[in-house]
């Protein structure tokens, strides 16, 4: 494999130094090996045949055996078309080409059989099709007899330079004849034969040149499966590194400020959910090796308080902590809840932030290095050289996507001899395939209950006609007592339209209540600004605050029972349930709004509808992953760990995911190194695939 499919792809017969540079440039295409793993993206039936009676224009393709009755030239210059006259006994139709015009005619045959692939369309009331494929009966035999026409992606550009899927097709024929023979094996063959798996080169073969569905599907689960199995394996083979390389603080004893807090401070009874979560953390604090282990739960599910219990058990074994939040307004948050939540403990709980002034700073890091300061809350101010701490056990990051890998790491080298326990916070839902690849190295908790007493939050759906109706029901809610969020789109904080939007918007509402104070947020405003805003709106002095998605994680205000999303079409799901999770903080009933214009697309409709349906996030996020895939949700693309598969889809292979894992698991078990000779080709495979990814170190 490492000769044949590593040589320069403009040695291939067909394409040439152009070319080559055209598909490296729009493809990313640069060897053989790179253009045999380019997979069509759909499949056209070529095994059955129609007679020119049967077409009309809004069929998808057709496929016709016939003769070419004339050939014409029309126009001049640049402006020249070829119609072909093309008859099969049952009518007639127009082939018809604006390019290569004088090339087609010389090579079209008036006395041979043709077969003719193509869309067809209308003109002037006859069936024409531009630029088909054409097959004289000679050249089909040829060619291997594949029951489908395999299609792939292309750009425009690409198709400027007549590099469209049918010539990608034909390279791709060339490719596979060449490649007979020269693709070896890169699974074990104990693998291959428990699992009843086709060869690599058969696999590569039948993904382009299918015979027969069943093919067709034996090839497809030879690939996907590879390929995960693979990612799995790296994944799984890097947490075994890393917990035999780093040790971790052994958190032995559960001591006197946790049994006091649980005793005398817990505000409420632990859910179900939580003391299991609990329980998981114990167990890994507990065990000599450094804890990494990501906490999931919605929205007011309950994360911080027990990120916090395990604090107190950091606390109670010797050892400091520190939480980092992406926001000044989250980590004032944190701050403020923790402190509630100790007040009376005699605990000293301390907050850094850009904003901290210097002469707080010192205070703070004296009181750090000295160990007087058990517990440190703030943003990415905490990883400045400055921060030192005396004894550093246990890291919580919340919404950990939006700190930067190397943010992170940061963190983890404040304690130099031993790496300090992680514990890694989201309140975005991360489906399952998901968790178990871009997360993978780590143990996943879920938090899947809320707290006794919040009631599930209601959500409607209403279009724009409903104006009039939406705004007496927010006027109902402001006479209660309650306050409203009004939320407009911002795809780009550098959008003059959006905001443009927004103030419209913003003027609309206090045209609508001039007797309401409304207040506003977007991205564009000063921390400060934005600070000021959002604490009117917590202290009640303002009672409608329209913004942007900057409030999707922000500060918690009880009082606010209604969020309105308007253009809800524009917004993703997982986005859509984050801004709804601002809401149901108190015990009053609270209400989504998501209000669209009439025209929405499909897609739309569905995102809209399931926010409708269900507050289960999880749910939210398995419907979001199948509908804009995972390279898309929130915390890949964005922290620099996206991943490019090139034919599994996380969304519907999830079985085939959970096979690959265990069985990576198990393989690993055995032989950790992969120094087994029958394990030797993984080794080989892992060193010369070069993943993007790696996040033993870094949580």
């Amino acid at each position: 494999m490492a000769g044949f499919l590593d040589q320069d792809i403009k040695f291939l017969p067909g394409v040439g130094p152009k070319r080559a540079e055209t598909l490296t440039k729009e493809l990313k295409i640069k060897t053989f090996g790179d253009l045999i793993y380019y997979f069509p993206y759909k499949y056209i039936d070529r095994t059955k045949f129609y007679k020119i009676s049967e077409i009309h224009a809004q069929m998808p393709y057709i496929q016709i055996k016939g003769k070419i009755q004339s050939l014409d030239i029309v126009g001049t210059g640049n402006k020249q078309r070829l119609t072909a006259r093309f008859s099969d006994g049952t009518g007639s139709m127009d082939l018809i080409w604006f390019q290569s015009v004088k090339w087609q005619k010389e090579n079209l045959d008036i006395s041979k059989q043709y077969i003719v692939f193509g869309k067809p369309s209308e003109f002037n009331g006859r069936i024409n099709v531009v630029h088909p494929e054409m097959e004289n009966e000679e050249e089909k035999q040829l060619k291997p007899s594949g029951m489908f026409q395999a299609f792939y992606i292309t750009s425009e550009n690409m198709k400027k330079k007549y590099l469209n899927s049918r010539t990608l097709n034909k390279i791709m024929l060339m490719l596979i004849q060449l490649a007979k023979g020269k693709i070896r094996e890169t699974l074990p063959g104990k693998l291959v034969s428990k699992l009843k798996l086709i060869s690599l080169e058969e696999a590569l073969t039948i993904i382009h040149i299918p015979e027969n569905t069943v093919d067709l599907k034996n090839a497809r689960f030879r690939l996907k499966f590879e390929e995960l199995f693979l990612i799995q394996l790296k994944i799984l083979a890097l947490k075994h590194h890393r917990e035999n390389k780093f040790k971790g603080f052994r958190f032995e004893k559960i001591g006197y400020n946790f049994n006091r807090f649980y005793a005398d401070f817990l505000p409420f009874e632990l859910t179900e959910a939580q003391k299991k979560v609990l329980k998981e953390i114990r167990r890994d604090v507990n065990r000599n090796i450094q804890m990494n282990r990501l906490l999931q739960g919605d929205v007011g599910s309950g994360k911080t308080l027990v990120a916090l219990m395990t604090m107190l058990i950091a606390t109670d074994n010797g050892f400091q902590s520190c939480l980092m939040a992406p926001t000044e307004i989250l980590a004032q948050q944190h701050f403020n809840t923790i402190s509630k939540f100790l007040e009376g403990m005699g605990m000293k709980v301390g907050l850094l932030t850009g904003s901290s002034k210097q002469a707080e700073r010192k205070v703070l890091h004296e009181a750090l290095s000295s160990g007087e300061m058990q517990i440190l809350i703030g943003t990415h101010a905490l990883i400045e050289d400055a921060v030192s701490f005396q004894n550093l056990g246990l890291v919580v990051i919340d919404e950990q996507h939006r700190f930067g890998v190397a943010q992170r790491a940061r963190l983890w080298q404040k304690n130099e001899l031993i790496p300090p326990h992680v514990l890694v916070m989201t309140a975005t839902p991360i489906p399952r395939t998901l968790a178990m690849t871009v997360y993978g190295d780590l143990d996943v908790s879920v938090i899947d209950e809320l707290p006794p007493g919040r009631k599930p939050i209601e959500t409607h759906h209403f279009f724009e006609n409903r104006r009039k109706q939406v705004n007496n029901f927010i006027r109902q809610q402001l006479e209660n007592g309650r306050q409203i969020y009004i939320v407009y789109p911002l795809i780009s904080e550098s959008e003059k339209m959006d905001l443009k939007n927004l103030e419209e918007g913003f003027r609309h509402v206090t045209e609508a209540f001039p007797d309401v104070r409304t207040g506003m947020v977007h991205g564009r405003m000063k921390p400060v600004q934005k600070e000021n805003a959002m604490q009117k709106f917590k202290q009640g002095e303002t009672k409608i605050m329209v913004a942007t998605t900057v409030i999707e994680v922000g500060v918690d205000v009880p009082n606010a029972s209604v969020m309105i999303i308007e253009s809800a079409e524009r917004f993703g799901l997982s986005q859509l349930h984050q801004l709804r999770g601002r809401v149901g903080r108190g015990a009053e009933q609270s209400y989504c709004i998501l209000m669209s214009s009439y025209k929405i697309s499909n897609e739309s409709r569905k995102r809209l509808g399931t926010m409708v349906r269900t507050n289960d996030g999880f749910e939210i996020a398995e419907v979001d992953m199948k509908l804009r895939g995972p390279g898309d949700l929130e915390g890949t693309q964005q922290s620099g760990i996206g991943f490019d598969l090139k034919i599994a889809n996380l969304g519907k292979d999830g079985e085939i995911l959970k096979l690959a894992r265990d069985i990576a698991s198990d393989l690993l078990a055995e032989d950790p190194l992969l120094q087994k000779a029958d394990n030797r080709v993984l080794l080989d495979n892992l060193k010369t695939k070069q993943t993007d990814f790696n996040w033993s170190s870094i949580s």
